[in-house]
């Protein structure tokens, strides 16, 4: 049941045809991470407990902040900023020695709390643990699904990052003798892409010649949202063409 439940959001994710379906996973994830947290589970308190313990990033507390359920996002911040206080008040009158002349000073307690307290994230925990089996998912299909094979093998590539961690998890998932025909799969659909996005964004620019602004757009109007995609990761809404 849970290998079939993970096969869905990966083929939807493929059937996107996206700059990197990879991606698509993962802001799917993104999102029903935040409507999970901002839906009747903020009440449970097993999650509260998380949540308060773990706290939250700057880029997922910043989509929090935008969902309309504002009373529960107050509890949650409510309690974690109470055991923020309480953990904090442990620490505070510990002392702080001042380092010498050849002596680099000692890191307080209270410092390596707080960087350690930024560097959590109850909402990055959670697509983590999802997001491995999902990329266990991809490399499963591809080993036993000859439709999933050609679906992977008609996509646009990947981002940068995704590209890397498909063959690092394919490493650790396939078998010796399928190993190296799907990096050398993988590889052609990056360098591939990236080629097409290339020649879009060349035309992209030529548009903005004289002598090319009546010619039609052909595929570049969204060029350089995609290339962002395949560059850095960042999916954004695709542009009318």
């Amino acid at each position: 049941m849970a290998e079939k439940l993970y096969t869905i959001p990966v083929n939807d994710a493929f059937d996107e045809h996206s700059e990197c379906p990879i991606c698509s996973m993962y802001k799917k994830l993104e999102d029903d991470s935040i409507d999970f947290m901002m839906g009747p589970s903020y009440m449970e308190d097993d999650i509260r407990m998380e949540t308060d313990r773990l706290g939250f990033c700057k880029p997922h507390m910043l989509m929090l902040s935008k969902q309309e359920n504002r009373l529960g996002l107050a509890l949650i911040l409510k309690t974690h900023l109470d055991r923020q206080k309480k953990e904090a008040l442990q620490l505070v009158d510990k002392p702080v020695k001042k380092g010498g002349l050849f002596k680099k000073a000692e890191e307080p307690e209270i410092v390596r709390w707080a960087r350690e307290k930024t560097k959590s994230c109850y909402i990055c925990d959670r697509i983590d643990r999802m997001f491995r089996h999902y990329l266990d998912t991809v490399l499963r299909l591809y080993q036993k699904d000859s439709e999933f094979r050609t679906k992977y093998a008609e996509c646009k590539g990947f981002c940068q990052e995704h590209f890397g961690l498909l063959i690092e998890k394919a490493q650790e998932v396939l078998k010796e003798q399928e190993l190296q025909s799907f990096v050398t799969l993988t590889a052609k659909l990056y360098t591939d892409n990236l080629q097409r996005l290339s020649d879009d964004l060349d035309w992209f620019t030529d548009k903005f010649d004289y002598r090319y602004r009546d010619a039609p757009w052909k595929n570049s109007r969204d060029a350089i949202e995609r290339a962002v995609t395949k560059t850095n990761g960042i999916l954004q809404e695709d542009k009318k063409k």
